[in-house]
């Protein structure tokens, strides 16, 4: 009798083993890799500085002129400036930039 329940225990938490293993997969496969590259994100819009020119989210190119806590103004043509967050700013384009200039 007591064998039985010891059995049946142990069967009880080997049921729960396939679905703890796929919170560990979801978690090294889904959650960590969101983690970091929100970090890179964070690091790369904390590092934008004046003068760096910028593709925002939306598609729209220009030139950083002002930089606060939160929001950046963009010159997207001469004397046309635009204030935006942060967060909508995409990637950095002033390397490729310069190197269009040298050729």
């Amino acid at each position: 009798m007591t064998l039985n329940l010891i059995l049946q225990a142990g069967g009880g938490m080997a049921s729960f083993l396939p679905f703890l293993l796929i919170i560990v997969v979801f978690y090294f496969f889904m959650i960590r890799p969101q983690m970091k590259r929100q970090k890179q994100e964070k690091v790369f819009r904390d590092s934008i500085s004046k003068n760096a020119k910028v593709v925002t989210t939306g598609g729209m190119h220009g030139k950083v002129v002002e930089i606060d806590d939160t929001s950046v103004v963009l010159e997207v043509q001469t004397g046309i400036r635009i204030r935006m967050e942060k967060s909508a700013i995409s990637k950095e384009l002033s390397a490729q930039y310069e190197n269009k200039k040298e050729d």
